[in-house]
């Protein structure tokens, strides 16, 4: 049976227009399990952080290619932030409806509020095909970049593109 969370992405994404090819799996919590699913060699598998400044009151939605590593000063530099950490799972819980193990860009879709910000690696603009989770760590949506940005963009939340 398919997820109802699951389920509301993929109508989403359908009713965008957007094309995406899903596969379903078990349960990852990490990059590394993902990669040993060898879900598809020619897509980059997203990897995402979700931040927050040391006051709370911003909150960044980091997607970077996975190979990559986030040094969390430098970013901060960029963004001319107070310093940044991990959310809490109670945070990821209200900002983007999601779990521990399964953020994703597709949880934008649940930030009502438009309070998160989405902080892309400028890499990720030059590839074909990324995968992200559906809001649920038992799948992999394969969708173009581009479709990713503009959903995101719609939503009405802030994306900016930062060196990582």
């Amino acid at each position: 049976m398919e997820d109802r969370e699951i389920r509301k992405v993929l109508d989403v994404l359908d009713n965008a227009g957007i094309r995406y090819r899903m596969v379903s799996h078990d349960p990852v919590y990490t990059i590394e399990e993902m990669e040993r699913l060898h879900l598809d060699a020619d897509a980059e598998i997203a990897k995402n952080l979700f931040l927050r400044d040391a006051r709370g009151k911003r909150h960044f939605l980091v997607v970077l290619c996975s190979c990559k590593t986030v040094d969390l000063k430098a970013l901060r530099g960029q963004l001319g932030t107070s310093a940044l950490s991990f959310a809490s799972e109670d945070r990821l819980k209200r900002f983007l409806g999601l779990e521990k193990g399964a953020v994703t860009p597709l949880g934008i879709l649940n930030d009502e509020a438009r309070a998160v910000e989405v902080l892309f690696d400028r890499d990720l603009a030059r590839l074909p095909s990324l995968g992200v989770h559906p809001n649920r760590n038992t799948a992999t949506v394969f969708l173009a970049f581009s479709d990713l940005e503009s959903l995101i963009r719609s939503h009405g939340n802030s994306v900016s593109f930062v060196a990582i």
